[in-house]
């Protein structure tokens, strides 16, 4: 299901978070749980993967991760401050000591010229940590395209926070 270097990625970040006896979570919107079937791909994982929210709706990113309603009319779904308040729900809400969200526009509608169709918003957050953010542009490369990309590079942003 997933390319061998996304699968030894998945490892690694598995691994190194049982060495230090870390939970994940993951708070997913655009790769719609993507992430957490990658890292649940791995026998074991069970160990260091506590479970993971998909949050495509403004309303699930609300209700699920704490959200602030006012925050998403503000800046947007697609924006660093709803990743960055993702990312800390998840931990908040579930048994995980980190968790990485991921939320863009994967197409192919819904871009707009400030916030067009590859833009993805990656952050992660661990107890005791400031949370980091990254905004890619894929690019209008594709729906599923955008959405691996986005799958990839928060599996690394997460890889960081260990």
């Amino acid at each position: 299901m997933f390319p061998s270097p996304f699968l030894r990625l998945a490892e690694v970040v598995l691994a190194d978070a049982r060495t230090q006896k870390l939970r994940i979570a993951t708070a997913e919107s655009c790769t719609g749980g993507l992430i957490a079937a990658l890292l649940t791909e791995i026998p074991g994982s069970s160990d260091a993967f506590d479970r993971g929210f998909v949050v495509y709706s403004n309303r699930a990113k609300s209700d699920l991760l704490g959200v602030p309603g006012d925050l998403i009319a503000d800046a947007g779904a697609v924006s660093e401050a709803v990743a960055r308040s993702m990312a800390e729900g998840a931990v908040e809400n579930s048994n995980a000591h980190l968790a990485v969200s991921v939320t863009g526009v994967a197409g192919p509608g819904g871009g707009t010229k400030l916030k067009p169709i590859g833009l993805v918003h990656i952050a992660a957050a661990r107890e005791g940590r400031s949370i980091i953010h990254e905004a890619h542009r894929f690019g209008d490369i594709g729906r599923a395209e955008i959405r691996m990309k986005a799958v990839e590079a928060a599996l690394q942003l997460l890889h960081r926070l260990l």
